[in-house]
């Protein structure tokens, strides 16, 4: 394990039995408190938007737009939210996509991503992938390209990352952590 992994992984506290009995919850919070474990995130982000010649950061509602706003800063990019539907005003663009229990919806501002644009999806899990891969199908439909997706940490036992690639057409998933 590096550094960076260590630093990172010692910045996250387990919450057992939230937000039900059975599930371990990550809590990031504690990473986010700590400046120098904070900084570092953001700058390994920025490093990964810049290896991929990402035009602009999306990041995923909610906590992917605490990572994915400072990574856009850092990497001299713009940042796009994804938000969940009804959230934007304006003209956006939808998407749905399945849940484990039932089905979700999220949006973009239809303006915000263009043809030609090389977007970077940052997310701080990647679970099951049904929200990344709803992102990868909406930046396509705005008539751009996804050059990766970066998160902060994978929860492999969901297999998200293989329900996740085919979208993306051979572009990377990077996964700082490994859960």
């Amino acid at each position: 394990m590096t550094d960076i992994q260590e630093l990172l992984l010692s910045r996250i506290r387990d919450v057992a039995d939230y937000p039900e009995p059975g599930v371990m919850f990550k809590d990031i919070t504690p990473l986010l408190a700590d400046p120098a474990a904070f900084t570092a995130l953001t700058d390994t982000l920025a490093g990964i938007a810049a290896n991929t010649g990402a035009t602009k950061v999306v990041g995923l509602e909610a906590r992917g737009f605490i990572l994915g706003a400072p990574v856009a800063v850092r990497a001299g990019l713009g940042f796009i939210p994804v938000r969940k539907a009804g959230k934007l005003p304006g003209a956006t663009l939808r998407q749905a996509y399945d849940l484990e229990y039932g089905s979700a919806e999220i949006e973009v501002h239809a303006e915000d991503i263009a043809s030609g644009d090389r977007v970077l999806i940052v997310d701080d899990v990647l679970a099951t992938g049904g929200t990344a891969e709803a992102a990868v199908q909406l930046i396509h439909r705005a008539g751009a390209d996804v050059c990766g997706v970066a998160v902060l940490m994978e929860l492999g036992f969901l297999e998200g990352r293989a329900r996740l690639e085919p979208a993306l057409n051979g572009a990377p998933v990077e996964a700082l952590l490994q859960v």
